[in-house]
């Protein structure tokens, strides 16, 4: 084994090291930096072996790349992470399309049977994460819609698309001297990522996103074989197994499959019920004085985090109310559903960044069972992750979805701005119960209220 080659392979156990600590929120950060080294050795180890690299224009882009880098980790904020995330995987996407194009484009001789299979799949993959993901990144914003966009014979052009895209790689690899199927390859294949995620609603957006990131490892894995670069091959087939591990975990939070997630269009229905019609829900208002009472007199409480506690930017503040009232010797859980928030993660990224003990938050399977004796569930912005109507309501569109069961606890108290609908499109039920108690507004506003209602008792 030559030096390339080994300083590679110890590139690719810093990768699998640094992903194996990134399992756990303890570990993450020292789990990305390790990861981040190996990178750095496969960069350093590829400038060294082709000596023919322009090191000025490499460190040009290192430049540029890190004012960049550091611009948006500084100002882009947490509510925010699911869109830069999106925009990750899609210049993951389309930098490995681009290195493809570079390649047949100015090849260093006659592309083989190969290598042009290759750089299809490679332009083909990437170009349709560049699309995909931008796309995403648009619903997530807010620029377009979170309503699944549908139109009649929608899935047959999808599969038009794809049998021409098929026919087109084809031709491609077979003629070798024809830039129009290369043309015609990267235009189909920038139509069907923007024709495969438009129908995909808002709560489908954490599998769309752990899936377009698996697309972009499958991207770097076509462009290593392409360049024969190991580092590229070993570091892109990670990234596009761990994505998929991702969706399917995703999936399964969602008791859905992932073509139901691609092709379902979920969120078209809005407030359906059993019978079809909009369900009336009459629900219970308190004020914070009134639910600061509730907490006084609860000795266990669990606390459920959604999207609009990352809205409020109020995880420093829960943590507040939270040691408040661990203090008084309450027991205090944090319940973290997979598919809460808009990327995989979320809640737990949220709460870790406002330095909350890693041993309160628990995961689905562990908290569902505690809530049969919690005498308080305090729900900020959840919404499908805790409705009822997914265990027993078949014309759901979240029937059947995993839930934590906070309609268990003595009392619920559900903080929200309004009574809108979650990203699935269905009213709650929960907000109707008997135990359940609803105190609007702002998350953060909210609990800064709260904690000073608590003290005053």
């Amino acid at each position: 084994m030559n030096l390339e080659n080994a300083l590679y392979v110890l590139s690719s156990v810093l990768f699998i090291f640094g992903i194996k600590r990134l399992s756990h929120p303890k570990t993450a950060r020292s789990g990305n930096f390790v990861a981040s080294m190996g990178m750095l050795i496969a960069i350093i180890t590829t400038l060294i072996a082709k000596g023919n690299i322009s090191l000025e224009l490499v460190g040009l882009g290192i430049l540029i790349g890190s004012i960049i880098g550091a611009f948006f980790a500084i100002r882009v904020e947490m509510t925010q992470m699911p869109q830069m995330v999106a925009i990750f995987n899609g210049f993951g996407g389309i930098a490995s399309a681009l290195i493809a194009s570079a390649e047949y484009l100015n090849p260093d001789g006659i592309l083989s049977t190969f290598s042009l299979s290759t750089i299809s799949l490679s332009v083909f993959v990437g170009t349709l994460t560049f699309t995909g993901s931008f796309i995403a990144f648009g619903k997530l914003q807010g620029f377009i819609s979170g309503q699944p966009i549908v139109f009649p014979g929608q899935q047959i052009l999808n599969g038009l698309i794809a049998l021409f895209l098929v026919a087109t790689a084809a031709f491609m690899v077979s003629t070798q001297d024809s830039i129009n199927y290369f043309y015609i390859l990267l235009a189909l294949s920038a139509v069907l990522g923007i024709t495969l995620t438009i129908p995909i609603g808002g709560a489908d957006m954490p599998v769309v996103i752990s899936l377009l990131n698996s697309y972009s490892g499958i991207a770097a894995t076509s462009t290593g074989f392409v360049l024969n670069n190991n580092a590229l091959i070993i570091s892109g087939a990670l990234v596009g197994a761990s994505g998929l591990i991702l969706t399917n975990i995703m999936c399964k939070g969602m008791n859905r499959s992932l073509a139901n997630v691609i092709f379902g269009a979920m969120g078209l229905d809005q407030g359906s019920s059993e019978n079809g019609e909009a369900k009336q829900i009459n629900v219970k208002s308190y004020s914070t004085e009134e639910a600061a009472m509730i907490f006084d007199a609860a000795e266990k409480i669990i606390v459920v985090p959604g999207y609009g506690l990352a809205v409020a930017q109020a995880q420093h503040a829960v943590r507040e109310v939270a040691d408040f009232l661990s203090k008084k010797g309450k027991k205090v859980l944090y319940a973290i559903h997979p598919v809460a928030g808009r990327m995989p993660g979320h809640m737990n990224v949220l709460l870790a960044e406002a330095n909350i003990s890693y041993e309160q938050l628990k995961d689905l399977d562990e908290v569902n069972n505690e809530f049969e004796d919690c005498d308080v569930a305090l729900v900020l912005g959840a919404n499908d992750v805790v409705n009822p109507a997914a265990r027993h309501d078949s014309s759901s569109p979240i029937f059947g979805m995993p839930i934590l069961d906070v309609d268990k606890s003595q009392t619920v108290i559900i903080n929200k701005r309004t009574m809108n609908t979650g990203f699935a499109g269905v009213q709650n039920e929960l907000f109707g119960y008997d135990n359940s108690i609803m105190v609007f507004g702002d998350a953060k506003d909210m609990l800064q209220q709260l904690l000073k209602d608590l003290k005053e008792l």
